[in-house]
């Protein structure tokens, strides 16, 4: 290179823990929403329904919770009712799941394209998270027009106006940043140990029963409850059903738990996920 000679970019290798270049992805911003669109309109391609299985499959989780677990079960939904209130756990925690299983592929989905050219690799799961907003903004209806058909008939609901302006936001902030992060570092970490990608599939399913989605927090002995608190996913459902039904142990000490749940598990995922990729093509 010239003395004359200006780049545009220069590829230089991360050797610090904290040398995470993240202003690389405002300047692959074009790249980030093409993958974004890439990721939604690949799901449902060549399929007959397309678009209308966001609908559907929320609606048969929550039909199918309905009769097994407030029919048969007969467990308590804080004397809501059971399409609301288990519509309004599996939306949020939907979102969540999917952003953490198909962020902790990253590196095995990707690893042709990411050997044979360069963009800053988080580009890759961060358009899987925006991507399943979309889905998760279109179930988000769902939940919204069953819970106006049920305040037209006069069900005991309350929702939080205030609450939900302020409250929504942040609430899928954490989401997306909990399942952001939780996904590159298993996504990291398989690289190496690849059992973990075995564990992926019904661990959520496991976590899932471990976080009040289909039952209240309020039913779960005093002696468990601590427990359930320990899981950041429980401060975010609660609150959720809080702002949107009424009913719900919200509580500021346990979603600003969450809160830094999340900050902690995504700046610890960004950082391992910039230290891994260096390597990676050696051991995918």
């Amino acid at each position: 290179m010239t003395a004359n000679e200006d780049w545009d970019l220069i590829i230089q290798p991360k050797n610090g823990w904290f040398d995470l270049h993240l202003h690389d992805i405002w300047r692959y911003r074009d790249l980030l929403w093409m993958f974004v669109r890439r990721d939604f309109v690949a799901v449902y391609k060549q399929t007959i329904l397309g678009p209308i299985w966001f609908f559907i499959q929320p609606l048969l989780t929550t039909a199918t919770f309905t009769i097994i677990f407030s029919g048969v079960a007969k467990l308590s939904t804080d004397g809501l009712p059971p399409l609301l209130f288990y519509l309004a756990g599996t939306t949020p925690w939907n979102y969540f799941a999917t952003c953490l299983t198909k962020t902790s592929t990253t590196f095995k989905d990707n690893a042709g394209l990411f050997g044979k050219v360069y963009f800053p690799r988080l580009i890759m799961p961060l358009s899987v998270v925006i991507s399943t907003l979309i889905q998760f903004a279109i179930q988000f209806a769902t939940l919204g027009v069953a819970l106006l058909l049920f305040l037209a008939r006069g069900s005991e609901i309350h929702p939080n106006l205030t609450g939900i302006l302020v409250g929504t936001p942040a609430l899928i902030l954490m989401l997306g940043g909990l399942g952001l992060g939780f996904g590159i570092i298993i996504s990291s970490l398989t690289t190496k140990y690849r059992d973990l990608a075995f564990l992926i599939s019904f661990g959520v399913q496991l976590a899932m029963y471990a976080t009040p989605v289909v039952y209240p927090l309020s039913t779960v002995p005093e002696k468990y409850r601590l427990w359930l608190e320990l899981n950041p996913m429980t401060g975010i459902i609660e609150a959720f059903r809080a702002i949107y039904l009424g009913v719900g142990s919200f509580s500021w000490p346990l979603l600003a738990y969450s809160a830094g749940v999340t900050f902690i598990v995504l700046f610890l995922g960004v950082v391992i996920f910039n230290r891994v990729e260096k390597t990676f093509m050696d051991t995918v």
